[in-house]
C-alpha cells in the first residue's frame, strides 16, 4: 500500500550546480551574455578595460583577477591581437582543469596558438563566435560556433544553453572560427547580391513590394531577402526601417571579410566573390558613408550609382 508523505517536499527539480565565471570584455554583446549567466545562478567576475560594469557581477581590477579560481573563463574581443595578449595574462592564473572560451571573431591563426597555449598549461580551450547580434546576446538565442575538443565543449554546454539557442561543435581548434568566417563571407556577398538586385529593380520599374514577393518564395531566396531585407517598408522590420542604424554595422562586415580573405590566402583557397565584396565594402566604410552604418546600406549606395 502507499501511505501519504508528510513534512516532506516533494520537487523534480534539478539540481543546480553554479559555475564560477570569468568574463573579460563587457562590450555591447558580452554585457548582455554575462547577464544572462548571473540570472541562470552562475557566479561572475568581470574586467573590462572601458570600466563596464554589470548588475550581479563581481567587478576585478584586472583580467587576470577575473580569471583566477573561475571553472570558465569567456573573452569577447575587438581582434585576434588583444585576444592573444589577454590570453597571455589569464591562462597563468586560471586554475587547471579550467576551460578558456573565446567567443570573439577573430582569425583561426589566432584561435589555434591560444588554444595551444591553453592546453600546455592544462586548460580546457575552445573557439565560439556567436551569430545573432546585439538582440540575440540580449534574448540568450545566439547561435555558437564551436571548435575545441569534446571534454572542453561538454563542460561549456550549459553556458551555451543560456546565452544562446544553438551551439554546433564544428572540430577541433579554430573550426569555430573558420565556419563564421566562412557564413559571414556568404553573408557579405549575397548582401550586395541582394542590393544590388533591388537598385536593378527600381530602374526596370519593377516595385520592391512585387520584388520581394517574387524573390522572398523562389530560387532568389536567402537570409538577406528574406529575413533582412535592405528595402525600407517591405518584408519583415530590419534596420533598413530604422533609417539603416546598424544592427550589424557595415565596418564590423568589413572586419570579418578581411579574415575570410586572410584565411582564404593562408589556405589558398580562390574566393573572387569574397575579395569582391571585401573590396566593396572597404570602400563603402572607408571612402564613402558606410561607417556607422547598417551593412544593408549598400542598398542607397547602388540606387545613387550608374553603371559608369
Amino acid at each position: 500500500m502507499l501511505r501519504p508523505v508528510t513534512g516532506e517536499k516533494l520537487t523534480f527539480e534539478e539540481e543546480e550546480t553554479a559555475m564560477q565565471i570569468g568574463f573579460i570584455g563587457l562590450g555591447n554583446m558580452g554585457a548582455p551574455m554575462a547577464a544572462n549567466l548571473i540570472a541562470a545562478g552562475h557566479k561572475v567576475t568581470g574586467f573590462d578595460v572601458a570600466g563596464v560594469t554589470v548588475e550581479g557581477a563581481t567587478m576585478a581590477g584586472t583580467a587576470a583577477e577575473a580569471a583566477a579560481g573561475a571553472d570558465v573563463v569567456i573573452t569577447m574581443l575587438p581582434n585576434g591581437a588583444i585576444l592573444r595578449a589577454v590570453a597571455d595574462e589569464v591562462i597563468p592564473a586560471m586554475k587547471p582543469g579550467a576551460v578558456l572560451l573565446d567567443c570573439s571573431t577573430v582569425d583561426v591563426a589566432s584561435a589555434r596558438a591560444v588554444a595551444e597555449k591553453a592546453h600546455a598549461a592544462g586548460l580546457g580551450a575552445l573557439d565560439a563566435p556567436v551569430s545573432g547580434g546585439i538582440g540575440g546576446a540580449a534574448a540568450g538565442t545566439l547561435t555558437f560556433m564551436v571548435g575545441g575538443d569534446d571534454a572542453a565543449f561538454a563542460t561549456a554546454k550549459p553556458l551555451f544553453d543560456i546565452m544562446g539557442q544553438k551551439a554546433v561543435h564544428c572540430g577541433p581548434a579554430g573550426n569555430g572560427q573558420a565556419a563564421k568566417i566562412c557564413n559571414n563571407m556568404i553573408l557579405g556577398v549575397t548582401m550586395i547580391a541582394t542590393c544590388e538586385a533591388f537598385a536593378l529593380a527600381d530602374k526596370l520599374g519593377l516595385s520592391r513590394e512585387a520584388m520581394f514577393d517574387v524573390v522572398s518564395t523562389s530560387s532568389g531566396y536567402s537570409w538577406s531577402m528574406n529575413a533582412y531585407c535592405p528595402a525600407p517598408g517591405v518584408g519583415p522590420t530590419s534596420p533598413a526601417d530604422n533609417d539603416y542604424k546598424p544592427g550589424f554595422a557595415a565596418e564590423l562586415m568589413l572586419k570579418d571579410l578581411g579574415l575570410s580573405q586572410e584565411a582564404a590566402e593562408a589556405a589558398d583557397a580562390d574566393t573572387p566573390m569574397g575579395h569582391a565584396a571585401l573590396e566593396l565594402y572597404r570602400r563603402f566604410v572607408e571612402d564613402e558613408d558606410g561607417k556607422g552604418r547598417d551593412f544593408s546600406a549598400m542598398l542607397p549606395r547602388f540606387e545613387k550609382r550608374s553603371r559608369s
